[in-house]
């Protein structure tokens, strides 16, 4: 389900919170731009329509209409034909202009703008906003300009190893040329909806969800980076359509259902491995800082199967998943 709206508004109830991805500090390298469509370039962009203010258009306008009422008055009061008839057809093709040049008028509200076409000819945009007075005989087509959010639906594709995944991912964007918006796309809201999906798509495909060699990338491990791309990826792919992507980020991401589960038990696994690797690291350490010790301090002597025996039980009390059973030695070191 794809949602268009005028303000962002964080979706509830999703898996994992990715971080935000500032795309307009962001600077495409070569490495991101790889595999990115290049788009034609625009055949127009935007410039300002020449607009008059609303106030002193909409005063002629009543002006005009009151004087042309005021003719045909007249004009029926006179007594001569001829000039009754004049003074009549005057007045109303007084009220008819003055009706005429005031729907020229446009109410221009904020974080909107209008484009301006004459006979099919682009002619410029209105941003500034109130009551704006242009050309009666141009079209005005209303765009708005304010910062919209688009929500991608849950997605299930492979990821580079293969493994189905499921991932969504919401887009902070705004039209930032109008005229590109309004005649380089069909459709400037469904072309940023399709680039999105398409863009989640591509991304999801290029890493894996969770990366075998710790060098490299993987979406669930490198969130800020894999965003980034995404972020440089959906420049690239709606620069034509004259919107700005503001911010990115994938709103869910796991593994499909039918592998959830094996996938769960080899992050277990992978956990276990990690944390064994860790104890028996620290337990080789504190070994040898008690060997050295007591070399050093001249506590004991110890000769090599001495020394094999005591490294074999500290490392099985230190390493152990459960507590060591003491055994007390009445005799002597060797016996």
């Amino acid at each position: 389900m794809c949602n268009h709206n005028d303000s962002y508004r964080p979706s509830a109830g999703v898996d994992r919170k990715r971080g935000w991805n500032m795309a307009s500090t962001s600077t495409p390298t070569s490495s991101m731009t790889d595999g990115i469509p290049e788009m034609s370039a625009p055949r127009v962009r935007e410039n300002p329509a020449h607009s008059i203010g609303g106030g002193l258009a909409l005063l002629l306008g009543l002006l005009g209409l009151i004087a042309g009422v005021a003719l045909v008055v007249l004009g029926a009061t006179v007594g001569s034909a001829g000039l009754k008839a004049a003074l009549i057809v005057i007045g109303v093709l007084v009220a008819i202009a003055a009706f005429f040049a005031m729907c020229g008028l446009n109410m221009v509200a904020p974080g909107e703008a209008r484009v301006v076409q004459l006979f099919g000819r682009y002619r410029g945009t209105i941003r500034t906003d109130g009551l704006r007075w242009v050309n009666p005989l141009t079209s005005r087509t209303k765009i708005s300009t304010r910062v919209r959010n688009h929500e991608t639906a849950v997605l299930k594709v492979n990821d580079a190893y293969g493994n189905p995944i499921e991932l969504a991912a919401v887009v902070v964007w705004k039209v930032e040329d109008t005229a590109q918006a309004m005649f380089e796309v069909d459709d400037f809201l469904e072309f940023v909806s399709t680039q999105t999906e398409a863009a989640v798509r591509h991304i999801a495909i290029e890493y894996p969800y969770d990366a075998h060699d710790e060098a490299g990338l993987s979406l669930r491990g490198n969130a800020e980076e894999i965003t980034e791309k995404l972020a440089v990826e959906l420049h690239a792919r709606v620069e034509a359509a004259g919107v700005h992507i503001i911010e990115s980020r994938f709103t869910h991401l796991a593994y499909a259902p039918e592998i959830a589960s094996a996938m769960l038990q080899r992050q277990q696994a992978g956990a276990v491995v990690a944390a064994r690797r860790l104890i028996v690291d620290g337990a080789v350490g504190m070994v040898e800082a008690a060997l050295t010790r007591l070399t050093e301090q001249d506590i004991v002597e110890l000769d090599s199967e001495r020394k094999a025996a005591m490294v074999s039980n500290l490392l099985v009390v230190l390493c152990g998943d459960r507590a060591a059973q003491p055994v007390v030695n009445t005799g002597t070191l060797y016996q």
